[in-house]
């Protein structure tokens, strides 16, 4: 079942990039007493995920801050040296948390996963964006296959 505005991101670990390398970090640490936006991309070096999506966030990081956002994370189904090297080529700095769903736990766990098994690229996360208030989800952006509209920074600002 799909997550819905109202419920909570659930509670797990993933991994993150650091100055150190990959980190083990817990949902509860990234989103409690915190307002996080969080935008998930199907992959990490894919065209509109790399052209538009990340790129979109990095650009309007100060204005998400400056509406009392407190962290902006990048989700992906990739691993977190992958993550880290897409950071670093993108010039994400320390402006978004990238946060690396391997397995694709976190994803599976909201509902929101898509099968590119027949395409050769296993299962990937949808496109989406959320913003989150004390792990409480206040709003949910999924994007239509394809699609890149309701998930974009620009989308996820105008909610706030």
């Amino acid at each position: 079942m799909t997550i819905k505005v109202g419920d909570t991101i659930p509670s797990m670990k993933l991994m993150t990039v650091s100055a150190d390398g990959p980190t083990e970090i817990s949902t509860d640490e990234i989103f409690r007493g915190k307002t996080v936006a969080l935008f998930a991309v199907p992959g990490a070096f894919t065209p509109t995920c790399s052209a538009k999506h990340l790129p979109g966030f990095i650009e309007h990081a100060d204005k998400f801050f400056a509406k009392g956002v407190d962290r902006i994370v990048c989700m992906a189904v990739n691993d977190p040296f992958v993550l880290g090297a897409w950071a670093k080529d993108q010039g994400a700095g320390d402006k978004i948390v990238m946060l690396a769903d391997g397995s694709a736990a976190l994803t599976k766990a909201m509902g929101l996963e898509l099968d590119l098994v027949a395409r050769g690229l296993g299962v990937r996360s949808q496109r989406f964006a959320l913003i989150a208030k004390d792990g409480k989800i206040t709003h949910l952006a999924i994007e239509e296959p394809g699609g890149f509209d309701v998930s974009r920074a620009e989308a996820v600002l105008a909610a706030l």
